[in-house]
């Protein structure tokens, strides 16, 4: 009776550990998840540096791409309604801090634009979007 017991007991720690695992892992999947049509993505070449990139998106007509500012810093693009930030994805942290710094310097709104090398980038637009601080988030997906 011991021995039948235990087997059943295993099996349900087994099921248990399985579907917790997996309710986490669709949970963190859940939250990871961004619909690119949210947001204007572009689609350029890959293995290409920041300013390439920088230089595609930010042609004369739109507006000033290295604009100096009075404290001799550099927004990467600067539009009508824009401090525009340009960085790799995994580098979202540092964008974000210089788009706010520039929006602040040239009372514009802060924009960032974040350049895509695989789709598991996307996890760092996600982690822009949570800081709720009204930044526009645009993708260049380089892949």
């Amino acid at each position: 009776m011991g021995r039948k017991s235990n087997k059943y007991q295993n099996k349900f720690i087994t099921f248990a550990v399985t579907f917790l695992l997996m309710f986490t892992g669709f949970y963190y999947l859940g939250l990871s998840y961004v619909p690119l049509e949210l947001y204007d993505t572009q689609t350029m070449p890959a293995d290409k540096t920041e300013d390439f990139y920088v230089t595609q998106w930010c042609k004369t007509d739109f507006g000033r791409k290295e604009a100096v500012l009075w404290d001799m810093t550099r927004v990467d693009c600067l539009t009508k309604d824009y401090a525009i930030e340009f960085d790799f994805a995994k580098k979202w942290a540092e964008s974000v801090g210089q788009s706010l710094y520039y929006a602040e310097l040239t009372h514009k709104k802060p924009a960032v634009v974040l350049i895509l090398k695989n789709w598991t980038d996307l996890r760092y637009v996600k982690r822009v979007e949570r800081l709720n601080k009204n930044i526009q988030i645009f993708l260049v997906k380089a892949f």
